[in-house]
């Protein structure tokens, strides 16, 4: 029996990100082959035009399992009956702007679409926050959305965790596809923690911890972190461009894993709301190591954290609590 469409909304959906993550959706990377989908796409009335461009290609496309298209500037139409928020759009960061100017502008921007989801879009409503700085977004919305469930609202750090992923199966020379459960702890910022401590990588000798294969313990607790930290600044220097390609994708696996469940014996890293595990203080949104079943994510529990480790942990905690306080003198 065919399934009925499940709505996704992308917001910012003419920008580069929104340009590389729509026809990903509508082939089927996110939600799977089986299940059809209506894309709402929502941008800013300047890129009225732009958006109806990516209307037309999405049409032009002949996607199978895309049912419709909705593309608009107006915030409630955008948001009325949707399934899934994937909120792209957000105030970026400009040349001489202070972290606070920016900050402003974007809890404007997530105040009017925490308000526009919780009034209108479908009941039990998932939501993913990519735009930047995204925990601290994720974390407005949810204060503006009180009736949207603490536990549907979440923030992209799936990137690192694919590039951490990545920077492993490089170094150690196997597929990408065979390494796993690495964890990005925090923020999606330069504070953030790539931590390798509890990865494995099967080789032809089996599942071995990563750190007994890489056996560089100086190459794992600084270089590896490093590039995983300054990995966005890196491409935007040699593309001129930030992220969309990698960015789009990892929007892609981190609702696939919520929404279908993550494989036995993995688990991935996503923005959640803290409720003070890992003496991570309640009520940030911080990344964790999570899996997923039945469109319900769970906090991985009882890995130890070496002392290295808890350091990491608590400096981007205290980086977190530093940008919640910044967006409620925003408020007042």
């Amino acid at each position: 029996m065919a399934k009925d469409p499940v709505r996704v909304l992308v917001t910012g959906a003419a920008g580069q990100i929104g340009y590389a993550l729509v026809p990903m959706i509508a082939r089927g990377v996110m939600l799977g082959a089986d299940q059809p989908v209506i894309l709402h796409l929502l941008d800013i009335p300047p890129a009225a035009e732009s958006l109806n461009g990516v209307k037309m290609e999405l049409v032009d496309a002949a996607f199978p399992l895309l049912k419709g298209v909705v593309a608009t500037t107006d915030v409630v139409e955008a948001c009325t009956g949707v399934n899934i928020a994937v909120l792209v759009g957000g105030f970026p960061r400009k040349e001489g702007m202070e972290r606070k100017d920016v900050m402003s502008k974007n809890v404007s921007i997530y105040k009017s679409q925490a308000s526009a989801l919780e009034k209108h879009a479908a009941a039990n409503c998932k939501v993913l926050v990519v735009a930047n700085p995204a925990n601290t977004n994720a974390l407005i919305l949810k204060e503006f959305a009180p009736s949207i469930p603490e536990k549907n609202i979440s923030c992209l750090t799936r990137l690192d965790h694919n590039r951490a992923l990545g920077q492993i199966s490089e170094r150690l020379n196997v597929q990408v596809s065979d390494v796993k459960n690495v964890i990005i702890w925090g923020n999606h910022s330069s504070t953030q923690y790539p931590d390798a401590n509890h990865a494995t990588a099967t080789t032809p000798a089996g599942e071995k911890p990563v750190r007994e294969l890489v056996a560089d313990d100086a190459w794992l607790n600084s270089e590896f972190i490093a590039t995983v930290q300054q990995r966005g600044a890196a491409i935007i220097k040699a593309r001129k461009l930030s992220s969309a390609l990698s960015a789009a994708s990892a929007a892609c696996d981190h609702i696939r894993d919520w929404v279908l469940g993550t494989p036995e014996g993995t688990w991935v890293s996503m923005g959640v709301y803290s409720d003070g595990s890992y003496d991570v203080p309640a009520g940030l949104i911080y990344s964790f190591p999570v899996t997923a079943a039945n469109g319900e994510w769970k906090i991985v529990q009882g890995l130890p954290i070496d002392e290295f480790s808890r350091k990491k942990l608590d400096l981007t905690a205290q980086e977190l609590s530093e940008e919640k306080a910044l967006a409620h003198s925003c408020l007042s």
